[in-house]
C-alpha cells in the first residue's frame, strides 16, 4: 500500500487540496487499489484517532482565544509591546515580534497570531513608514512562536504520541526555546531597520505610564501562568485547564476589559467550531495516515534501520533535523506530529536524548515549515491579510529564516534550553 499512498498523497497536494483531504483520499486510493482491508477502516480510525480525552483540550484552548482575541485584550497587549520597544530603532517592528510573544501565551497557535495581533501590527508598520511586504514578512517569522511558548495545541498532540513526556513538561521546555526564537526575530528585524533607516515608533513613554499600561494587560498575560501553575501544582488536568482557561477569558473579556458582550458570543462560538473542526479532521486524516504506515511496517522498518547505522545523538538530531526541515515543506505540524513522533521518539529515546529536548527540537521544526513554501500556511494566511503575492512576501523572508535557522541549531545542541525549566519545576 505504501508505494499507492505516498504518490497520491503528493499528487493531491500538488493539485491544492487541503492536507487533511489529500491525506484521507490517499488512504482510500491506497486501500482500494493495494489491499483487501474495507474501506471503512478509513472512517474508524478517522473516528479512533477523535477518541481521547485529552483531546477535549484542543477545542476548549481555540476557544478561549477566540475569547481573548476580542478587542481590548488584543490592544492592551499591543500597547504594552510598543510601550517596551516602540522607541527603539525598527520599534514598530519590535512591538511586532513581542506582541506575538505575548499573544503566543494565549492563542497557542501561529496562524492566531499571524491573524489577531499580527494584522493589526501590520497596518501600524505600514503607517510608520515600514515597506508593507516586510511588515508581512516579519509577522509571519514573529508568529513562529505561537505553538512553542505555551499554551500550545501542538504540545497537547505530541503528549499524545509520546508517553515519555506530559503537557505540563512540554509547556514548561517551550519558554526557553520560545523566547530565543523571539530574540533572534528582533535581532533580524534590528538589522533589516538599521539597514532600511526604519525610524523608532514613538518616544519612549515615562515608567509610570509603562506601569498603568503594563497593568491594564496582567489580566491577560495571567492565563498562561493560571493553565502552567494548575498544571504543575495538579490543581487541574490539560483538559480540565482548558475548560477554565474558557471561564477565565469569558470572565476578564465581560467583567475586567468590558470589551464582550453576548451578543458577541454566537459567532465567537461558531469561529471556535469551525477552527477546531479543521484541526480535528486534520488530527482524524493523520490518524488514518498513520494506520497505514503501521499496518505496513514503516515505523519498525524505519526504527531497525537508523538504530542499525548506530549513529550519535548529535548525528541523528542532525539528520532529524533535515528530514523535519523537508517533511515541513509539504505537511502542516499538526499531521507531522502524529505521523513521525510514533517512529522518531522511541528511537531518540533509546539513544538517550532527553523526551523534552527531543520534543521541543521537532515542534520548533515542523512550526518553521508553516514559513516555508508551497505549503507554508503562515505565508498565506499573510498574504491574503496585506493583499500582496505570496513571492512578494517570501523575497523578505531572508533575514528571518537565517535567524530562525540559528535558534533552531542553538534549540538543537544545547539541550538545557529545552530541559532546564522542566527539570526545576519538578515535571
Amino acid at each position: 500500500m505504501a508505494e499507492i499512498l505516498f504518490p497520491a498523497l503528493f499528487i493531491l497536494l500538488a493539485l491544492g487540496l487541503p492536507v487533511a483531504f489529500a491525506m484521507a483520499i490517499a488512504v482510500f486510493v491506497a486501500l482500494m487499489l493495494g489491499s483487501s482491508y474495507p474501506n471503512l477502516v478509513v472512517v474508524k480510525e478517522m473516528f479512533a484517532g477523535l477518541d481521547s480525552f485529552p483531546l477535549l483540550a484542543v477545542p476548549f484552548f481555540i476557544l478561549a482565544s477566540e475569547i481573548m482575541t476580542g478587542g481590548a485584550v488584543t490592544h492592551a497587549i499591543l500597547r504594552l509591546a510598543q510601550s517596551l520597544v516602540g522607541h527603539m530603532r525598527g520599534g514598530l517592528g519590535h512591538a511586532n515580534v513581542v506582541s506575538s510573544a505575548m499573544f503566543a501565551g494565549i492563542s497557542g497557535s501561529a496562524l492566531a497570531d499571524a491573524a489577531g495581533p499580527g494584522t493589526m501590527m501590520i497596518r501600524m508598520m505600514e503607517k510608520g513608514g515600514y515597506d508593507r511586504a516586510y511588515a508581512g514578512g516579519l509577522t509571519i517569522a514573529s508568529s513562529v512562536v505561537g505553538p512553542i511558548i505555551p499554551p500550545s495545541i501542538t504540545m497537547i498532540i505530541y503528549a499524545m504520541q509520546d508517553q515519555e513526556v506530559s503537557v505540563g513538561s512540554l509547556f514548561m521546555a517551550g519558554v526557553l526555546p520560545g523566547v530565543l526564537i523571539t530574540g533572534f526575530v528582533l535581532l533580524a528585524n534590528g538589522y533589516v531597520s538599521r539597514q532600511r533607516n526604519y525610524a523608532s515608533g514613538s518616544p519612549m513613554p515615562p515608567l509610570a505610564e509603562i506601569a498603568r499600561i503594563a497593568l491594564y494587560a496582567v489580566p491577560a498575560l495571567l492565563l498562561i501562568l493560571l493553565i502552567v501553575g494548575g498544571i504543575r501544582f495538579g490543581i487541574f488536568t490539560p483538559t480540565e485547564a482548558s475548560v477554565i482557561a474558557v471561564f477565565y477569558a469569558l470572565a476578564i473579556g465581560m467583567f475586567v476589559y468590558r470589551s464582550l458582550r453576548l451578543r458577541d458570543l454566537p459567532g465567537i462560538v461558531l469561529r471556535a467550531a469551525l477552527t477546531s473542526g479543521a484541526v480535528l479532521l486534520i488530527l482524524g486524516a493523520a490518524r488514518a495516515f498513520a494506520w497505514v504506515l503501521i499496518i505496513e511496517g514503516i515505523p519498525q522498518f524505519l526504527a531497525e534501520t537508523i538504530i542499525g547505522w548506530d549513529l550519535s545523538p548529535i548525528v541523528f538530531l542532525l539528520a532529524v533535523n533535515l528530514l523535519l526541515i523537508v517533511f515541513g515543506l509539504f505537511m502542516d505540524p499538526l499531521p507531522g506530529v502524529m505521523i513521525l513522533v510514533p517512529i522518531l521518539a522511541p528511537i531518540s529515546f533509546a539513544l538517550g536524548i532527553d523526551p523534552n529536548h527531543f520534543a521541543i527540537v521537532v515542534i520548533v521544526n515542523l512550526t518553521l515549515g508553516l514559513t516555508t513554501p508551497p505549503v507554508g500556511s503562515l505565508i498565506f494566511v499573510v498574504s491574503s491579510t496585506v493583499g500582496m503575492k505570496p513571492s512578494t512576501l517570501i523575497r523578505e523572508m531572508p533575514p528571518f529564516f537565517l535567524a530562525l535557522a540559528v535558534a533552531l541549531l542553538l534549540i538543537t545542541f544545547v539541550p538545557s534550553l529545552s530541559t532546564w525549566l522542566p527539570n526545576v519545576s519538578g515535571f
